[in-house]
């Protein structure tokens, strides 16, 4: 295979650290790397000396002649007044690139549900970061350099991508080079893996499942320094040679290796265990929801939906972005009442929500995390029986990743995935026995998902969970449902079973955003007809006005002071009231483009 990219004795360093130390790489052509390692390592950083983006302090990057790499950031980099066509083929006319294969199978892929004439300042973060990919998508870059590629993304365009970037380079013509946390993108993917640490970059064969085993090969020679890794990798380890739910490969490498260093790794969970001390603490009653319906305005977001959840359930919910995911999860915590229908919760239950919003940190923002623990209680236990461990919160922290000299530091100081942990110990020692995760994954590195899947391992209660990570919520949950077309459906194939499903509903997998439609007729006719285009028509101008009104409070946070906690958490309930709002309406609309066929 022909060499790409190549890079001698790389050096970089800040003011106040060396991120690199001479490092040495090569890239080539059929090479799909991915970079893996903790936060604040350097993976961006390496990713932008490779793409030219950041100037080594010594040493060189050299490309091979004619060869180009294109980038995706981590930030939002698009012109909120250009289009969703534009920004993708730009000035090319339609027949040019609607006769390009690629292009065909990107547009579709990512942004086949947009109007292509929409302003990008009115669509979400998701829907802006589908357009920035499908842009870059569309060239014809040799090397693409990916950083966070799946952020913001739904498990049936991260789906997509992952086919796509396999098949793009399936004949060896180019290269691409992917940071990102998301370990099921990274197995499916990913030839090899680069892990950043300690200022080198460590290559290893294969995707995250061999990565992982040579890496307890690597841990297992120096136990002493790397216990906690070690026994961390180990379970993990275990989780993917035993048969994770809908993985569709399984790792290659070494497999009579990989049987011996798991064959005393216990199982992740005992169920029978978990489920009677979830008795235990729950009763034999936690929440039925009986024929429960939610309508906002005219509009039905959840119908007849049954579901009796069990003590010691764990149950992860899958649905495209405004299926009605937030509504289910209020009628489980009590804060959204149906209308018809019933909820009827245990007398002991006691619900947690681990939320998007760190609501649980305002009133720390200026005290150390020492200060935080130290208002806590003694010691928690935590499992039971001949297994239950005493621990104290600083034990607990030191678990999820906190070092000694980070017990001193202020909570606004803190990084976005520190704060996220400790918003996790807090919930958790609330000691409640429901526990609800929405979207717990953000701003975690693989490390401090897996400390947070182990702590997870020994939580006994009813768990829940929203992520659009797969490879997490198949980790944690042992069983899925989906909300498809306003109901509550079981998935015993799993995320396999949810994106067959999603296939086959075609585009009504996904709520659309507001656009025209030209419809045959399909069955109304006259006064109905025309009724039917007349509340189409007001949807789309309510749709666009409040997603410019969503955009404006967007922008208005730049401008707050960032330190006024509160002040924040009020301005992204406003927008989430909105967004709830817009996701209200474009279901509607949904359901009205339904009946003109």
């Amino acid at each position: 295979m022909a060499h790409l990219l190549g890079a001698e004795a790389l050096h970089l360093e800040y003011p106040t650290t060396v991120v690199f130390d001479s490092i040495t790489l090569g890239v080539d052509e059929g090479d799909r790397i991915g970079i893996v390692g903790r936060n604040g390592d350097g993976k961006s950083s390496l990713l932008a000396m490779l793409a030219g983006r950041v100037e080594p302090d010594s040493g060189r990057v050299t490309v091979r002649g004619g060869v180009t790499i294109g980038v995706l950031d981590q930030g939002d980099t698009l012109d909120d007044d250009d289009t969703v066509g534009h920004a993708v083929v730009g000035d090319a006319p339609e027949h040019a690139w609607a006769g390009d294969p690629r292009t065909r199978d990107v547009a579709a892929g990512l942004v086949g549900d947009l109007d292509w004439q929409a302003r990008l300042g009115s669509l979400s973060g998701g829907q802006r970061r589908r357009v920035a990919l499908a842009r870059l998508l569309v060239g014809e870059d040799d090397i693409l350099a990916l950083d966070e590629p799946t952020n913001h993304l739904d498990v049936e365009a991260i789906t997509w991508l992952a086919g796509h970037l396999k098949q793009r380079w399936a004949s060896n013509a180019g290269a691409v080079l992917v940071v990102t946390h998301d370990r099921w993108f990274l197995d499916e993917v990913c030839t090899a893996t680069w892990e950043v640490h300690d200022r080198t970059v460590e290559p290893f064969e294969g995707g995250y499942a061999a990565y992982i085993l040579q890496r307890v090969e690597r841990d297992r020679q120096a136990a002493a320094i790397e216990q906690r890794r070690q026994n961390l990798a180990r379970k993990e380890l275990a989780w993917l040679r035993r048969g994770a739910p809908a993985r569709t490969s399984k790792p290659k490498f070494r497999i009579d290796a990989a049987n011996a260093l798991i064959a005393d790794v216990p199982e992740l969970r005992d169920p029978v265990e978990m489920r009677s001390l979830a008795v235990a603490r729950l009763g034999k009653d936690v929440v039925d929801l009986v024929g429960a319906c939610v309508s906002y305005g005219d509009h039905q977001v959840l119908r007849g939906v049954e579901w009796r959840i069990a003590p010691g359930e764990r149950t992860g919910i899958l649905g495209v972005n405004g299926s009605g995911k937030s509504t289910l999860l209020g009628l489980i915590d009590g804060s959204v009442r149906p209308d018809p229908g019933r909820v009827k919760r245990g007398k002991t239950v006691q619900v947690a929500t681990l939320s998007q919003r760190l609501d649980e940190l305002a009133d720390y923002l200026e005290d150390p995390v020492r200060t935080v623990i130290a208002r806590l209680r003694t010691t928690y236990t935590f499992g039971s029986g001949s297994k239950a461990r005493e621990l104290t919160p600083g034990q607990l922290l030191e678990q999820l990743g906190f070092s000694s000299a980070q017990l001193s530091t202020p909570v606004k100081d803190l990084s976005g995935g520190q704060k996220r942990r400790l918003q996790l110990l807090l919930v958790l020692l609330d000691q409640p026995n429901v526990l609800i995760l929405d979207e717990p994954t953000n701003d975690l590195d693989t490390d401090m998902l897996a400390a947070l899947e182990d702590v997870l391992d020994s939580w006994p209660g009813t768990l829940l969970v929203v992520s659009h990570d797969r490879y997490f919520l198949e980790r944690v949950t042992d069983q899925q449902y989906a909300i498809l077309d306003g109901r509550l459906r079981h998935l015993p194939g799993g995320v396999d079973e949810y994106l067959r499903l999603l296939s086959s509903l075609g585009s009504a997998g996904r709520p659309a955003v507001a656009a025209g439609s030209d419809a045959a007729d399909a069955g109304l006719s006259g006064a109905d007809r025309r009724a039917v285009e007349k509340e189409l028509s007001s949807l789309e101008r309510r749709i666009d006005k409040l997603q410019r009104t969503i955009a404006r409070h967007r922008d208005g946070l730049a401008t707050l002071d960032q330190s006024d906690y509160q002040r924040l958490n009020a301005e992204m309930a406003t927008i989430a009231a909105f967004e709830d709002e817009v996701a209200g309406f474009e279901e509607r609309w949904f359901d009205l483009t339904d009946q003109l066929g």
